[in-house]
């Protein structure tokens, strides 16, 4: 077992992590910091995006050496009963381009991919080292390990970026997609995002139920579309099959004629109804370890949207710097159950989703809710909605049943329990 000795050490290299290792970087450039992922790049295989208005200016600054595709034009949405479109401007970002310019601006040190943490607590990580495991970077960190051997890195400062954790004590239902980038032989005429299309069908079959079926498209260029097929089920299961068939039969109904696959995505996200947010800390906490990311419970509860959280968070660690691990692990318990306690409104939606409403009309709670004002939903996705927002969003034709809303407001749901497809989530689009 060697030893190396780190200012903060990151585990979990998403965007979580890497926001926080870059903004850590820029604020503290003199900082060793260890960004440490199991896998071969930074951010895995996801594309992330956002509304500009999400962000802060320093929030924006952070992610401004990311090669982005924006849509200064706004978004569409499309419903059985109207399309609309909204002027807020839209952003996206791949994994790729996300692993890519942090690669650029980090220290070669500082990356350590392929390595897998054993261990975690107050004072530093224990790595895994298997034979054939590589890195882009942190060869001076990982000097003298051998393989199938141990590191211990040491840190002042040890931060659990790892993915969200599936707990019995977190309860509710399922965001599952499947997403492709297809690069087209004619141009597919899209100007602007479609980032709810919920004219499909609502009534095709989904794992043993239905669900709530939207899809999602972006413009990437000319000839290049990414679709992506999405589900409020109560069922957790990927069905790459079903999925991948209806996105075939999704641009085939435009007369998008595939050239190439340029990438795709999947994954399976928690919506989340209620728990005991208390018990599920004292479960994936560890003493004196900063728990940020969504295994932090830093995400939108019905949306489970985590960019602006994301980027704030890594701001916030960059500004206190200097605070112990100890004390920043406390100042991030705290500041997670603040968010716990401010988005129960955002969970009580959810049980309305899930629970008041039969699947296949899941849709008109969606339908209604943008035909509100577009500040009211911009506030929505970020989490910041004011109360005469949520008046708003209740008051008028109810979305569900009155009777079937009471019925629901003080109940759970389902927990949450652990399954494979849902250990490594990914960012779902607002």
């Amino acid at each position: 077992m060697s030893d190396s000795q780190f200012d903060v050490a990151i585990v979990g290299g998403g965007l979580a992590g890497g926001l926080i290792a870059l903004a850590l970087h820029r604020a503290r450039p003199e900082f060793r910091i260890a960004l440490i992922e199991s896998g071969k790049t930074i951010g895995g295989n996801h594309r992330w995006s956002w509304f500009d208005s999400d962000l802060s200016d320093a929030g924006r600054a952070l992610l401004a050496g990311f090669r982005q595709t924006g849509w200064d034009s706004g978004y569409d949405v499309e419903f059985p009963k109207y399309r609309r479109t909204l002027k807020t401007g839209y952003r996206s970002m791949t994994s790729g381009e996300f692993h890519k310019g942090l690669m650029r601006e980090l220290p070669q040190s500082a990356v350590m991919l392929g390595r897998k943490a054993s261990r975690l607590d107050a004072h530093g990580v224990d790595l895994e080292f298997e034979t054939g495991a590589g890195s882009e970077a942190g060869t001076e960190a990982g000097a003298g390990a051998e393989a199938g051997g141990t590191q211990r890195l040491s840190a002042r400062a040890v931060i659990d970026c790892r993915s969200f954790q599936s707990s019995k004590h977190l309860c509710g239902g399922w965001q599952v997609f499947l997403g492709r980038h297809i690069r087209l032989s004619e141009p597919h005429g899209l100007e602007r995002p479609v980032i709810m299309d919920a004219t499909v069908d609502q009534l095709a079959p989904y794992g043993n139920g239905g669900a709530y079926r939207f899809v999602y498209t972006l413009p990437l260029g000319a000839h290049d579309v990414f679709v992506e097929d999405t589900y409020y089920a109560d069922d957790p299961k990927l069905d790459r099959g079903a999925l991948s068939s209806r996105i075939d039969q999704y641009t085939r109904e435009h007369g998008w004629q595939e050239d190439v696959i340029a990438g795709h995505e999947a994954g399976v996200l928690p919506v989340l109804t209620g728990g005991d947010f208390s018990a599920y800390q004292q479960e994936i906490g560890i003493p004196g370890v900063t728990a940020a990311g969504a295994r932090g419970g830093f995400v939108h509860p019905l949306t489970s949207y985590t960019m602006c959280l994301a980027v704030e968070n890594a701001l916030v660690i960059a500004q206190e710097a200097d605070l112990t691990g100890p004390q920043l692990a406390a100042l991030f318990t705290a500041r997670a159950r603040r968010h716990w306690n401010k988005t129960g409104y955002y969970r009580l939606l959810a049980r309305f989703l899930f629970f008041a409403a039969k699947p296949e009309r899941r849709v008109k709670i969606f339908q209604r809710f943008y035909t509100l004002r577009e500040g009211l939903i911009e506030r929505f996705y970020a989490a910041r909605s004011r109360p005469l927002d949520k008046m708003r969003v209740l008051w008028g034709e109810p979305p569900v049943p009155i009777h079937k809303a009471i019925a629901v407001m003080f109940k759970s749901g389902n927990p949450l329990k652990r399954d494979t497809q849902t250990e490594n989530p990914t960012e779902k689009k607002a």
